[in-house]
């Protein structure tokens, strides 16, 4: 090995090993400093109050809020979100991080919708797709093994994001609507900006406006908006939050079910004090699907090269099904998929799990929207019927993947209607297991890294989740009845892939088919104390980060960043780009809209 990859390798390591988190979750000074020093430093120098997230210990809320008002904050919000969110004076935050009932502060980060990248290179286009049948024209529903059986009527599904137009396409599936951006107070639907119309449409439209043409995934679900978004499409950390939490709060009354979550912000802190994360599991706590973008940090702008560890929050969350995006070039076929370039790639950062957890189509997607929205006045992103949208980005992805687990939720509910809900972890894991692996063009970086366990096969989870009877013991198989596995998609049959990622291992095998701790609704996915997950292979030795171990191969692909671009690490002295080994450079993710494209082509 030359001395400057050796030089390379000494200055990575020693970067990660300054901020990974501590292996204890002990609440000292130093501790709770620690996760918040990257953020909040640059917040604090650009402005005299940045507004934070403060986390305190239960039963203390009061006194933390009184304390915080000495200080001179003012609060913003508290209700619902487990914490307060406060503007404080800069120089006051040193003072509150003293007190010992304040667990630790966070930046209240502004959340953007997921946007997609342009290539700057040439790319070659495929052919245009054969003439396909009016019908599902994107051949959404086709690619996935989608029948007109498969609504999920019984689904209720909390859309967390802009909001959502009535349109003819979601006709009367719109059940509720709460406008965080205004409190969370009960609103008409609405969504001035138009991305959470667009993500309903690939949930759940009819395609009533495009006669059949631009059809969703689960025709009959229920949708409960949640605006969080501006007309801008941006918003607070803490709104999302706190429409987490009512959701949660609020699951028996709305019947919610899942929650797609087709936004997030940079990764500031570890996922085990980022609060966008703890209100993630809280939710999978209590039994709701957490559905979340991947992001779309898997491309250089400017030279189309492919960068590794641009997973943002909340889809480092381990509960949360992670989606990256599928390029399906617009037919049914299986054969011709890849990842999305601009697709964020794993590992996560400070704990080196293993993300996305699967991909869905999410390229060049139309759905309906609103004529009046923010997005539709760039005509660069219309389709060709009214009021259409062709948007790209793993925000489109977690959408289909939102409805996809709408339909194995309901196929079990139809099937089983005595047997006992299917709780998240097995849900995720039925995903994973009959998902189907797409060809790998870089063999020397595992590909789960990029797809998790492949593209999502809507048929073959269907049919397993009405298989599984969790009544059955706890060690026994739970598979009423034989199920073959594989699937045919695009008039091929196509193998499942069989294995699931937990955490940083691959299980391999039959795991879904016997009824295991792992399934239960209080283990954390990628817990494997409490989980008993002792069988498959790790991806790397237990323990290390995926990024360290896998440095030399790949260590030009790795995404860098700082607090307003992207940054591409190179091996080679002369472009070593590790961000500042101080408080102000370490913030991973792209917050620069200079590069931001809609609407990428096929």
């Amino acid at each position: 090995m030359d001395a400057r990859r050796v030089v390379s390798l000494v200055l990575f390591v020693t970067f990660m090993l300054a901020w990974l988190p501590p292996a204890a979750a002990a609440e000292s000074r130093p501790q709770r400093r620690a996760g918040t020093d990257q953020a909040l430093r640059t917040a604090m120098r650009a402005g005299s109050r940045p507004r934070v997230i403060v986390r305190y210990r239960p039963g203390k809320e009061d006194q933390v809020r009184q304390r915080l008002a000495a200080r001179k904050a003012r609060e913003l919000a508290g209700q619902g979100i487990g914490a307060l969110s406060v503007e404080i004076p800069a120089e006051e935050i040193d003072i509150a991080l003293d007190d010992p009932d304040i667990l630790g502060m966070s930046l209240d980060a502004i959340v953007t919708v997921d946007k997609a990248s342009r290539p700057r290179t040439s790319t070659t286009r495929s052919a245009p797709a054969p003439a396909a049948p009016q019908y599902d024209v994107q051949a959404l529903r086709q690619t996935l093994g989608i029948t007109a059986a498969d609504t999920g009527a019984s689904v209720g599904i909390a859309i967390i994001d802009s909001g959502i137009r009535p349109t003819r396409d979601l006709y009367g599936r719109i059940t509720a609507f709460y406008d965080f951006t205004r409190g969370g107070m009960a609103t008409l639907p609405m969504d001035p900006y138009g991305h959470g119309t667009h993500i309903a449409g690939l949930i759940a439209g009819s395609g009533a406006q495009s006669s059949g043409k631009y059809v969703g995934v689960a025709t009959g679900v229920r949708l409960i908006g949640l605006r969080v978004l501006d007309n801008k499409g941006q918003g607070y950390t803490s709104d999302v939050i706190a429409a987490i939490d009512f959701a949660v709060a609020n699951r028996l009354r709305h019947r919610i079910d899942v929650i797609n979550l087709s936004l997030g912000h940079p990764v500031y802190e570890s996922p085990r004090t980022d609060p966008l994360v703890l209100a993630v599991e809280r939710a999978v706590a209590a039994g709701i699907v957490v559905v979340a973008s991947a992001g779309n940090n898997g491309m250089n702008p400017v030279t189309g090269e492919i960068g590794y560890g641009g997973i943002s929050s909340p889809g480092n969350a381990r509960g949360a099904l992670t989606v990256g995006s599928l390029r399906t070039k617009g037919t049914a076929s299986r054969l011709d998929d890849e990842v999305s370039p601009f697709s964020s790639r794993g590992p996560t950062w400070y704990e080196g799990q293993i993300k996305p957890d699967v991909l869905a189509p999410g390229q060049a997607l139309v759905a309906v929207s609103g004529s009046a929205s923010t997005l539709y006045q760039d005509p660069s992103l219309r389709a060709d019927v009214i009021p259409y949208l062709k948007l790209s980005g793993t925000s489109m992805s977690a959408g289909v993947a939102s409805g996809v687990v709408a339909l194995v939720i309901d196929a079990h509910r139809r099937d089983q209607p005595s047997a006992p809900a299917l709780t998240p972890n097995i849900v995720k894991a039925l995903l994973q297991y009959t998902a189907i692996p797409v060809a790998d063009p870089d063999p020397a970086t595992p590909s789960a890294l990029e797809q998790g366990t492949g593209g999502l096969n809507a048929a073959g989870a269907i049919a397993l989740a009405r298989a599984i009877d969790p009544s059955m013991p706890l060690g026994s198989s739970w598979i009423a009845y034989g199920t073959q596995p594989f699937s045919t998609l695009g008039g091929m049959s196509l193998a499942w892939a069989t294995h699931i990622v937990w955490g940083d291992h691959i299980v391999w095998g039959d795991t879904v088919t016997w009824n295991l701790p792992a399934w239960a609704q209080h283990i954390v996915w990628g817990d494997s104390d409490d989980a008993h997950i002792v069988w498959g292979d790790a991806l790397v030795t237990h323990g290390t980060n995926p990024v360290t171990e896998s440095f030399l191969s790949w260590s030009t692909h790795i995404v860098w960043g700082d607090s307003i671009h992207v940054v591409w690490g190179d091996s080679d002295d002369e472009h070593i780009v590790w961000g500042d080994l101080d408080d102000e450079h370490i913030v991973w993710g792209d917050s620069d809209d200079e590069h931001i494209v809609w609407g990428d082509g096929r």
